[in-house]
């Protein structure tokens, strides 16, 4: 991009920030508005394993919902992850203000039908939520989530400094640190990437996905990007990733904007395992799992296997 044409877009963008709410909305700068002893999270969100079930399901099919449920179907269905009375947060990809067909967010569709499907299992509260890049508001309508969620009956937070709490997650890295509240004040944590390139870290899908609970000047950690993505998964350690294949960012991540970047592939994962979960996903971009940093980093750390097929893996038929 030419300075010119960046600054142009820099100008905009801070334009539409202070438009919409302030520049407390620009670029992940989101504090708690008073200071709290640090917290952590005091109860792990993983399920139990099942020897009988695989770890990892992929179910291909144009009807993105049908495809959604046959692959939790073979995983062990929704009653297994879900228990009536329970909060359900939903992290999907909301980051930039970018259309469906653009493939920088989550598939709208998928994240309804999840929603349903945990209302059908009897969750008391279903939230969707995401610490945005671009301007919230314009990236949880422009993606279609909003309106999609809230109609499935889903509580949709744009988040604000007062949803934020200063919290110790744990790692070298990453130490105290503002978390969006709605990741730690749940039951169940069900994370929804979508599958990307990206310009530093080769690819971003489920893992990654999770610098969308940092408020903060979250930029700073591309200093050390592949250590950061670790910490934050040893930190969540979500009860299940729906990793969104249907529309795949071959290029340009993890903005994008160019349909031509745009491949359809028409698939979801369900998985258990988040490292087996990236690393089947990353193939949809051509790249070798064992190949990708954050992958391996996590693998030795303990949070998954790098080889999905030893992780109990199962192609679905729809």
């Amino acid at each position: 991009m030419e300075r010119r044409d960046f600054l142009k877009q820099t100008g905009k963008a801070v334009f539409l920030a202070a438009a919409t709410g302030g520049a407390g909305w620009f670029f992940h700068d989101l504090h708690p508005t008073a200071y709290q002893p640090p917290r952590t999270k005091q109860k792990p969100f993983t399920v139990a394993p099942d020897p009988n079930l695989p770890q990892l399901t992929l179910a291909q099919n144009g009807d993105h919902k049908a495809a959604l449920a046959a692959s939790l179907a073979a995983i062990g269905g929704i009653g297994r992850f879900v228990r009536p009375g329970e909060t359900v947060t939903i992290k999907p990809n909301i980051g930039w203000d970018r259309n469906p067909a653009q493939a920088a967010n989550t598939n709208p569709e998928l994240v309804a039908a999840m929603v349903r499907l945990c209302r059908d299992a009897g969750a008391a509260r279903v939230i969707v939520t995401d610490v945005s890049c671009n301007d919230p508001r314009r990236c949880f309508l422009r993606s279609g989530i909003r309106t999609a969620a809230e109609d499935a009956g889903a509580e949709v937070i744009l988040p604000t400094d007062d949803d934020f709490i200063a919290v110790d997650l744990g790692g070298e890295l990453l130490t105290e640190w503002p978390v969006l509240k709605y990741f730690l004040e749940t039951d169940r944590l069900i994370n929804m990437p979508i599958v990307k390139q990206h310009s530093l870290t080769g690819c971003t899908i489920g893992m990654k996905n999770f610098y969308g609970i940092l408020g903060g000047h979250r930029s700073t950690l591309h200093q050390s990007i592949d250590r950061s993505i670790v910490e934050l998964a040893s930190f969540c350690q979500p009860t299940l990733v729906v990793v969104d294949a249907t529309r795949v960012l071959m290029r340009g991540g993890p903005q994008g904007g160019s349909l031509r970047d745009v491949d359809v592939r028409d698939s979801v994962i369900c998985a258990t395992d988040q490292v087996a979960a990236d690393a089947r996903a990353a193939e949809f971009l051509g790249l070798a799992p064992e190949k990708v940093a954050h992958i391996v980093a996590a693998e030795k750390a303990g949070l998954g296997l790098l080889d999905y097929r030893r992780a109990g893996y199962m192609d679905v038929t729809v």
